[in-house]
């Protein structure tokens, strides 16, 4: 197998509203975030996925483009994106611009001389039909909006203001291109490809994902772009499969570097339930039986995986599955060590690093997401009781991701010089915050460091095999084994002590967040211990 930068590299995500506002408005900015570029230097990650910044009415922040060619002004402009390019570069990171092909913004050019214009080649990039049919949105409601200046519906997958491209138009993909050599000709190391499985949807026979022409599509896309350079390019792919991922990522099909699968995400909601009922707990055994599978299943040289926990659209893992009372920072460590031993390549989303909490929102005035007040309005008209909304919402709802990332102590988290943030900043920045964090050589950052480090320096994280052990249900282990070397990892993934048969001679510790002594003499793991050993 041809190796990569990526198959060493751990990707840290950046929100650009909430990261660091430099201006003073509020709003996290271009500016901000090369302030802190030596920050993710010393995490020692190897490249930024950047939320989107270009130009964008911010109706769903940013996922919207109204311009792919120009930057958002509350982000600053195409001279601030070219200093990031450069001052990143010089860092040895790389920048991963998210891209937002099946969409639009109903702002764009192009929908605009759509609506305007019958004849115009722009009336066919997007999807129009006299009469809606029942597919819904996957923001609540109809998927078809009614437009009085064409007398049709025109499709969107999202919000109203996000009308659905038709990628059947040759024309359109072309301009797609274009567009996306423009970026690869400013020096980015790649995209991050928002819900890309939904390009070959064919909404008359209700195929949202995985349509058809989809993979002709994305090695179209390959040959016309990144496929002429060594660039990590990541798609969003919710309904995803180890088969169907190895269609993206096995490198003969020449189409992408790897995907984002969520099936372990699902396992945040209860089965066969809408998103807002969420579980009461994480389920162990099928955290296990996911992992397995995904780690077996894609086999090296067949396919990549993508390793996460959280991002932008997720809530914050330490409030759903960790610990965020005695043990947060023992359980934040122990989430980062049972992810990046796995196979695949590691995203870090921002403030992850120094276990941020979910939001304690009280009110829907509080709240922000499109999402999320899409389903508060459908709940309410439905006669949904609001405690409940909100209480799924502090839960579940993406604003939790979203709120500023806490730098330090001072007014605002260190985040703004504002008066008022665009969302609150979370009240317990005073203790949880990268200040504090830095100075506690056993903080949370610190693990991450040396996890994004390990990554960088041992191949045996890209070529040794995957082997699930079998354990007490609330400990997850495994074993990474190459002809040479054999690789230990468990993790006891609740707040009580577990049983653990440790039989295997321990030749080399090579991360923990507890006293390993007392573990084998014991034979024992106290709540969230997690560790790394070589035992051959």
């Amino acid at each position: 197998m041809q190796k990569h930068w990526w198959h060493t590299a751990t990707i840290y995500q950046i929100y650009p509203k909430s990261f660091m506002d430099a201006d003073g408005d509020g709003v996290g900015d271009l500016q901000g975030i090369i302030s802190k570029l030596d920050y993710l230097e010393k995490l020692g990650i190897t490249a930024i996925w950047l939320s989107p910044v270009y130009q964008s009415p911010m109706d769903d922040n940013g996922y919207d483009i109204s311009d792919y060619q120009a930057i958002a002004d509350i982000f600053g402009d195409m001279t601030d994106m070219e200093e990031l390019l450069s001052q990143a570069n010089q860092r040895g990171i790389k920048i991963i611009m998210d891209l937002v092909v099946n969409h639009t913004s109903d702002e764009h050019a192009w929908f605009i001389e759509a609506r305007e214009n019958a004849d115009s080649p722009e009336r066919d990039y997007y999807i129009w039909r006299d009469e809606p049919n029942d597919l819904v949105s996957t923001f609540s409601g109809s998927a078809w909006e009614y437009d009085d200046k064409v007398g049709q519906y025109y499709l969107h997958l999202f919000g109203k203001k996000q009308p659905d491209l038709n990628w059947e138009n040759e024309a359109l993909r072309q301009k797609i291109y274009d567009m996306m050599n423009f970026w690869i000709d400013k020096g980015i190391g790649g995209f991050r490809m928002d819900v890309i499985d939904l390009l070959g949807k064919i909404p008359d026979q209700k195929i949202r994902e995985n349509g058809p022409k989809l993979h002709d599509y994305l090695k179209e896309m390959n040959r016309a772009s990144f496929g002429k350079h060594d660039l990590l390019t990541v798609g969003e792919t919710w309904g995803a499969t180890p088969e169907i991922a190895k269609q993206y990522s096995n490198p003969d099909n020449q189409e992408l570097s790897m995907v984002f699968q969520f099936e372990h995400i699902g396992l945040q909601h209860k089965p066969d339930r809408p998103k807002w009922d969420y579980a009461d707990g994480l389920d162990v055994p099928a955290l296990k039986c996911i992992f397995n599978k995904w780690q077996t299943q894609l086999e090296l040289g067949q396919g990549w995986n993508s390793l996460f926990w959280n991002n932008h659209d997720l809530p914050r893992v330490l409030s759903i599955w960790g610990d965020t009372g005695a043990y947060r920072e023992k359980s934040a460590k122990a989430l980062a060590i049972l992810l990046h031993l796995m196979r695949g390549t590691p995203y870090i989303y921002q403030g992850e690093e120094i276990g941020m909490t979910n939001y304690p929102f009280e009110h829907l005035e509080q709240v922000e997401d499109i999402e999320s007040l899409n389903y508060a309005a459908e709940a309410l008209e439905n006669g949904e009781n609001i405690a409940n909304i909100m209480d799924s919402i502090r839960v579940i709802g993406r604003d939790n991701a979203r709120t500023p990332m806490q730098w330090s102590a001072e007014n605002q988290a260190g985040f703004s010089s504002a008066a008022k943030t665009w969302l609150p900043v979370n009240p317990n920045y005073e203790s949880i915050n990268v200040a504090a964090a830095l100075e506690d050589k056993n903080s949370i950052f610190y693990t991450y460091q040396a996890l994004v480090k390990l990554r960088k320096e041992a191949q045996w994280l890209v070529d040794a095999d995957f082997e699930l052990i079998d354990t007490e249900e609330k400990v997850f282990a495994y074993k990474r084994y190459t002809d040479e070397e054999t690789y230990l990892v468990v993790v006891n993934l609740s707040d009580q002590e577990q049983a653990l048969k440790l039989t295997c001679p321990i030749k080399e510790t090579i991360v923990a967040n507890t006293d390993l002594d007392e573990v084998v003499t014991k034979q024992t793991l106290k709540p969230w211990d997690a560790f790394c050993v070589r035992t051959n």
